[in-house]
């Protein structure tokens, strides 16, 4: 108000520097200041991708259907022919966009918790690879941000390497959103895509397999280590089937992204739980993360914690077509050790005690 008063005071007295100056003050009053605007645009940025994952597909089935019983029934006609000709696009390997894989609203959605992706080895671009991301999480918001966009520098860090995050193949049957997550590289966790991205897509192809799954995403709650991965051979056996190295990866501060209720095994809530997981494909969890308004309020906002990925050391893995049970489980037993080894390395580095150990379940 005083200076508004005094912008007044100098144009009576015919000095209009003086309500320039005034001018240039006012905005700052009433605008929130950077640092707050980019807050918020971070917020925004993870909100829309979690509602996406959460509703975007089933919105948009509800949506196409409505359409057929209205005026627009040809729109949801032509959707729907187009659709049915790129139903198995997904399959090989999608339609990767690298303007959206460099959209600016993946550096918000970054640094919102922050998100960092550390290289530990070079990766040669004459070589595929399985990337095994642990843990899970609820979300896979480090898997996501390192791998489904450039806002942490995967290209730049390994030139030559395209990544490909695998996901639920049940995404891609949903309008819109199928669209979405292949523009970023996505593609869906089933043999016939991952056999296309690293037998029939030349070299230099990295296919990230979230190894404990569903699952995993049960029992997972801040400040827990541990990951599903003991009877979790299957992409092991790819690996020799391939001749695809596989690189080991761990995100330090994963499950910290929300707070779960965990039910212990045996009870009703537990069973019910693991029963939608067979029929749906995911684990309905309960969870819930800060508020979109107050922070210390319930919501589905991430918690701001640090997530920091680590890549590991490749393990060099020779083509077998049919690999034996015992080469199976030699790899397997040497991915384990590995994987160990990067948690053992770094945990210290990021947060965790020294007694801190990684349980493999």
């Amino acid at each position: 108000m005083k200076t508004i008063l005094a912008a007044y005071s100098g144009v009576l007295k015919g000095t209009g520097s003086s309500i320039l100056s005034a001018l240039q003050d006012v905005p700052a009053a009433l605008w929130p200041c950077q640092s707050k605007m980019e807050k918020h645009l971070q917020v925004i940025s993870v909100l829309q991708w979690v509602l996406s994952f959460l509703a975007l597909g089933a919105a948009c089935t509800v949506l196409l259907i409505y359409m057929f019983l209205t005026d627009c029934w040809l729109i949801a006609a032509v959707y729907t022919a187009w659709l049915i000709f790129d139903w198995n696009t997904p399959k090989q390997g999608g339609r990767r966009s690298s303007w959206v894989r460099s959209w600016t609203m993946w550096t918000y959605f970054r640094d919102h918790f922050p998100i960092r992706l550390i290289k530990t080895h070079n990766l040669s671009p004459n070589r595929n690879y399985i990337f095994g991301y642990h843990p899970h999480g609820i979300f896979c918001f480090g898997a996501f941000c390192n791998f489904g966009t450039e806002a942490t520098g995967f290209s730049k860090k390994f030139p030559g390497i395209k990544p490909s995050l695998a996901t639920l193949a049940g995404n891609f049957r949903l309008p819109v959103l199928r669209d979405y997550l292949m523009s970023g590289g996505i593609c869906p966790v089933n043999k016939n895509s991952i056999d296309y991205l690293l037998s029939c897509n030349g070299t230099g192809n990295a296919v990230i397999i979230v190894v404990g799954g569903a699952a995993e995403s049960l029992n997972c709650a801040p400040g827990t280590n541990s990951v599903t991965l003991k009877n979790r051979k299957g992409f092991i056996k790819l690996a020799l089937q391939k001749g695809s190295d596989l690189v080991p990866v761990y995100s330090f501060g994963e499950n910290d992204a929300y707070k779960q209720v965990i039910f212990e095994e045996g009870t009703w809530w537990r069973a019910l739980q693991k029963r939608l997981q067979k029929l749906l494909g995911f684990a309905p969890c309960v969870f819930h993360g800060c508020g979109l308004i107050f922070g210390d309020s319930w919501g589905i906002v991430p918690y701001c914690k640090p997530i920091t990925t680590i890549v590991g050391e490749p393990i060099t893995v020779p083509r077998i077509e049919d690999p034996t049970e015992d080469m199976v489980d030699l790899y397997h037993s040497m991915y384990i050790k590995s994987l160990q080894c990067l948690f053992d390395k770094y945990k210290t580095r990021f947060g965790l005690k020294e007694s801190d150990v990684l349980y493999i379940q």
